[in-house]
């Protein structure tokens, strides 16, 4: 970081590794802290965080949140991020720019409703052939419409924050629960879609409307007890095995950060229903790593999804569904074909029956003071590569009940 004097004002200019992921090119938004000072807007470049309220004099960036901002629309959007760049370009006012190791970092937006998707062919696959052995794995509604359900917002956690394990009930060979921590409590590598502009009650939002209202993208970890879930999903779906935790990635990259990312998704067989269909790909072609204490274990690719989130998107809506700044939904647990690909430690370990080795021990799922981090990169403009914000968690003891 370089400082130049002008006059009585103090100008930087950052100086960014050619090969940052956190390039000018990507620029994510978050909200971060510097100090005991109030939480505040601010834009990553490589490890420096630039105060938005500062830098543009704009008091939209002063909130603790993104949601004001994102309701302003993608044209304001877009202008801002040319703003941001031609200020990285020339110059920014030495104190509206921190150390990225100087501030604390918050959830960057005000979540009202997070709905979860089931879009991975291969992750649902693996979880019917272990679910229901013997039979088909996909449900016959699979391929005809973006499975999902709606999680708890409230309990969704920025990435850093501890994740105390889980109790509930547990399914037991005798037929009848027991109550007790969760023995099989697991991860979910997934990617989230943060809505910029609302819609209304009674709307919906048809595929090609996606980017006019998705602000952009956050890694996403949607831990999951797996015991508990097991007893309790029939008839209705997850509930307690779900909902008690949700960490999401501090920093949201733009859509427009990833357009040199985007591919058309697989073929879709049968083709979906006229409201499903898409005019533009939104496929991303994102690679993500999954580290268990440390070690690498698996590399979902987000490539190979079966529905995309403009068709998520649209089906969440079709019904007249409102929409609001803020809110979340994720794409579930993402996995590819080879083993090694699998998003989930339980399909890694194959429902606990192929044990891994981590750090030379075999491992099924988390124990207590396990920590897991999900990381992702992708092509970015002019032959550059981005990455996205990293969501990691620490597994603290269950309480007392």
């Amino acid at each position: 970081m370089d400082l130049v004097g002008a006059g009585a004002a103090v100008r930087t200019r950052l100086e960014v590794p050619q090969d940052s992921l956190f390039g000018p090119h990507h620029l994510p938004y978050g909200v971060f802290a510097p100090g005991g000072d109030d939480f505040r807007v601010g834009v990553r470049v490589g490890d420096h965080v630039i105060d938005l309220a500062t830098a543009l004099d704009d008091p939209v960036f002063a909130r603790p949140n993104l949601n004001p901002f994102l309701a302003q629309g993608p044209q304001r959007w877009a202008q801002v991020r040319e703003r941001v760049r031609d200020l990285v370009d020339g110059g920014l006012s030495a104190d509206a720019v921190f150390p990225l190791t100087a501030v604390h970092l918050a959830l960057p937006v005000r979540i009202g409703d997070y709905v979860d998707f089931y879009a991975s062919i291969d992750h649902a696959t693996n979880l019917g052939k272990l679910l229901r052995p013997g039979s088909e794995p996909l449900l016959p509604n699979w391929r005809h419409l973006p499975v999902g359900y709606h999680g708890r917002a409230g309990t969704v956690v920025v990435s850093g924050t501890d994740i105390v394990r889980p109790c509930g009930q547990r399914r037991t060979n005798s037929g009848t629960p027991d109550f007790g921590p969760s023995r099989r409590l697991d991860i979910e590598a997934e990617l989230g879609f943060v809505i910029g502009v609302g819609s209304e009650l009674g709307s919906s939002i048809g595929t090609a409307g996606f980017a006019d209202h998705v602000f952009g993208v956050a890694l996403i970890n949607d831990w999951s007890a797996r015991d508990i879930q097991a007893w309790e999903y029939q008839p209705l779906g997850p509930f307690l095995g779900k909902s008690f935790a949700t960490s999401m990635g501090a920093w949201i990259t733009p859509l427009e950060a990833l357009e040199s990312a985007r591919i058309p998704l697989q073929p879709q067989d049968p083709p979906p229903l006229p409201y499903l269909r898409e005019q533009h790909p939104w496929g991303f072609d994102l690679e993500l790593c999954v580290r268990w204490n440390g070690e690498q274990v698996a590399r979902p690719p987000y490539a190979g999804m079966y529905w995309s989130p403009a068709q998520m998107l649209a089906h969440l809506t079709v019904n007249g569904a409102a929409t609001r700044s803020g809110d979340l939904f994720a794409s579930g647990t993402i996995s590819g074909p080879a083993a090694d690909q699998r998003g989930s430690f339980m399909e890694l370990s194959w429902g606990g029956a192929e044990p891994l080795t981590v750090a030379g021990a075999e491992r099924t799922f988390l124990l207590d003071g396990d920590e897991v981090t999900i990381t992702a990169t992708a092509p970015g403009a002019a032959g550059t590569r981005l990455g996205l914000g990293e969501v990691t968690g620490r597994i603290l003891p269950a309480r007392n009940h």
